[in-house]
């Protein structure tokens, strides 16, 4: 792909940028003594490959642009109010509230995110509207939106991808830890524009606030404990953040040890790594810190973080495999307001990975090794208001070196590549804002290897969408976007049997690019005694890509096969293959919430429904069931307590060769007692009592719904404070 440029920009860029790539190499050489917890190694790895590659790009040197800006002074933000606004980040637009959005999003904070807090992100977000868990597990679930998984499903942290390999196997863990989050935001429909080709789907972006963007008067954060009956969960968590003259700090880091969970002992006799009501090899022992500093000014601040997650946890599948994972993350982020003129502000942001993990046998040894360096790097510039219309140009690189070494290496050596550019405008009226954007992206996969071909595509996207405040309180949303998905490089190349699914999966390598065509529409009440929204989506997906039981030998029975795909009618590994059909999505969500008493007593009622079809016939397999769900609120002085209760259907409108899953019923009760007031929220104890019905819960969207059921009664006690 080639872009249109300036000789005389791109030649003083292409000078920064070397300016930049040379600071940044003297910065690297580091005291050979630094190598606490692998920092010093996974920042040595960042001299070569992938970086050295990217330094060279516009992306690095817009950065430079940000570094080499003059000094800059900022004011205070109002940091340390007690009540901000509700505001998403995962916009280019400043200032946007969910109910301010064409687009439906939600936002979980607060108490509601505490409560709703979860080993995985996907149980985390499996509550909220159209959103369910792919539960491989208590340590490897990713959030589902719609019905759709997997690559289509772009998960962020502060704006960036993961980076890790979540998409490439379901027992792969999501390396964002929601207890290190101070909002998670869910973007429902394509994001293609903003966010690329593997936000066909939506966007999840955890908000950690690792890089200060503003100065603060005094200290203040958050410590946590928390145990649990069911899971012999331990866990404990902190964050904080402060300022010292013009610079910002963030310190966070959590530790979570968990034992073989607990189920109901009415469990069937399908269950078999279970055993007398435990889900054997389900245990996790997990930990990460995090630090980070920022210089803020009058015009913005330039800041970066390091991270590292350490993970080990068992799968719980028969074949009773664990996971050890390994990842360094560094992170940079900048903001600078009126960088030149005519435009209002340049916002760039870069993470790199180093992550690795070894899947370990029941003996012990490690069967598969599993390396993934990834870079993703984004800037935005928004322009001054032209003919009363805002908006935002930006550019986006991703690039990932991938491997896998050893037994189950069923997918090659590749590197991966993509680069696009993108475009968002709006205008507003008195009650009305349109929304117009489009985007072009170049994506390539390489194997290193000659057996696979090499592809390369080209990826066009566009959307339009408008609000309607058509009274007071009310809005209207429509949106409407066309967009394009690539392969992910499972999906091309992964030949091979895996233990932790127990599959034996094919991929295809002459898949082409996903088209999706979709609507939705948005109506909301966010005012009054009463208020309520509804979503209603239509998503037609052409070239949709799948991967659903084989049947082979033509008998109507899913086929099994040994680990080298030889077919036999015991075999351990269930034969599944990826494939491509038309398919459409559609459904619809409700939510209303009823003040009974204000600041006393509220009820909340939500539903959600998703269909999927196969335009060659049949359904979309692992789609989620309806659900409906009520919660009650209340508040007392120092007392709070919640009640909910979700139902969820059995399903039946199952996928060839597919099995129904039985529907169940959620009780959780939590009652919360403030000990100490303090600035903030104060020092809390709480008690949650979890599927207080004792429910045989399976999960019809995990692959493991035959063999671990979800936890049974549980009691989980905690504390929290802060300051």
């Amino acid at each position: 792909m080639s872009y249109p440029n300036c000789s005389v920009t791109v030649a003083f860029l292409q000078s920064a940028g070397r300016l930049f790539r040379d600071a940044v190499n003297n910065f690297l050489h580091l005291p050979e003594d630094y190598t606490t917890a692998g920092l010093g190694d996974g920042i040595h790895a960042m001299r070569g490959g992938l970086i050295q590659r990217f330094l060279e790009s516009p992306v690095i040197m817009v950065m430079a642009v940000v570094l080499g800006a003059s000094p800059v002074q900022a004011e205070n933000t109002g940091g340390d109010s007690l009540l901000p606004p509700v505001v998403v980040t995962a916009t280019p637009f400043e200032n946007r509230s969910d109910l301010d959005m064409a687009q439906p999003v939600s936002v979980l904070r607060g108490e509601n995110l505490r409560r709703k807090r979860e080993a995985s992100l996907g149980d985390t977000l499996s509550r909220e509207l159209g959103v369910t868990s792919s539960s491989f597990g208590p340590a490897a679930g990713r959030p589902i939106i719609r019905g759709l998984d997997g690559p289509r499903i772009r998960v962020l942290e502060n704006g960036i991808g993961t980076l890790d390999l979540s998409t490439i196997s379901p027992d792969h863990a999501v390396t964002v830890e929601s207890l290190n989050a101070s909002q998670i935001e869910i973007l429902r429909g394509p994001a293609t524009l903003l966010y690329g080709s593997g936000a066909s789907g939506g966007v999840v972006n955890v908000v950690s606030g690792r890089i200060p963007n503003q100065l603060f008067k005094s200290p203040k954060g958050d410590v946590e404990i928390r145990g649990n009956t069911a899971t012999e969960e331990r866990t404990g968590a902190f964050n904080a953040t402060g300022s010292f003259g013009q610079a910002s700090w963030s310190v966070g880091g959590f530790k979570r040890k968990t034992g073989d969970y607990h189920i109901p002992g009415r469990a069937d006799a399908r269950d078999l790594n279970s055993e007398k009501g435990i889900v054997r090899n389900s245990a996790i022992d997990s930990g990460g810190v995090s630090v980070g500093g920022s210089f803020v000014g009058e015009r913005g601040f330039i800041g970066g973080s390091i991270s590292r997650l350490e993970s080990e946890y068992g799968i719980p599948s028969p074949e009773g495999s664990r996971i050890d994972l390994k990842q360094t993350r560094y992170d940079l982020s900048g903001e600078l307001d009126k960088p030149i003129i005519g435009f209002e502000k340049l916002k760039v942001r870069m993470g790199y990975n180093d992550y690795n993990h070894n899947e370990i046998e029941g003996t012990g040894e490690v069967a598969t090794r599993f390396k993934n360096q990834g870079l993703e790097s984004r800037a935005e510039l928004l322009h001054a208001p032209i003919a009363n219309w805002n908006g935002v140009f930006g550019v986006q690189f991703q690039g990932r070196d991938f491997s896998a070494l050893g037994e189950e290496a069923v997918v090659p050596i590749t590197k991966s590549n993509s680069t696009g550019l993108f475009l968002v405008e709006e205008r507003n009226w008195d009650r009305w804002r349109l929304e117009l954007g489009g985007r072009i992206e170049r994506a390539t996969q390489a194997p290193q290897n000659n057996i696979n071909p090499s592809r390369a595509f080209n990826l066009y996207n566009v959307s339009a969408g408008t609000l309607w405040k058509f009274m007071d309180g009310y809005g209207l949303g429509l949106s409407a976007t066309r967009g394009q998905r690539a392969p992910s490089t499972e999906e091309l190349y992964i030949n091979g049997a895996h233990r932790g699914t127990a599959t034996f999966q094919t991929g295809d390598n002459t898949l082409t690019s996903e088209t999706t065509n979709n609507i939705d529409l948005a109506l909301r009440k966010t005012t009054g005694v009463m208020k309520w929204k509804v979503n209603i989506f239509h998503n037609w997906i052409g070239n949709y890509i799948f991967i659903g039981n084989a049947d082979r030998n033509g008998d109507g029975i899913a086929d099994r096969s040994d680990d080298t795909g030889t077919l036999a009618p015991n075999g351990e590994f269930l034969m599944q293959d990826f494939a491509q059909t038309k398919a459409r999505f559609y459904g619809a969500e409700a939510e209303a919430i009823f003040t009974l008493k204000p600041e006393v007593l509220d009820l909340r009622l939500f539903a959600d429904y998703v269909r999927g079809k196969l335009d060659a016939g049949g359904n979309v397999p692992r789609i989620t069931p309806p659900r409906l769900g009520l919660e009650f609120n209340h508040k007392m002085g120092p007392w709070t307590a919640n009640v909910s209760t979700i139902r969820v259907m059995r399903q039946n409108h199952v996928a060839e060769l597919e099995t129904r899953t039985p529907g169940y019923t959620l009780v959780n009760v939590e009652v919360t007692y403030r000990l100490k007031k303090t600035k903030s929220n104060g020092i809390r104890i709480f008690l949650q009592g979890k599927n207080l019905l004792n429910e045989e819960m399976r999960v019809h969207t995990s692959f493991l719904k035959d063999f671990a059921p979800l936890p049974g009664r549980s009691l989980m006690i905690g504390l929290r404070g802060e300051f």
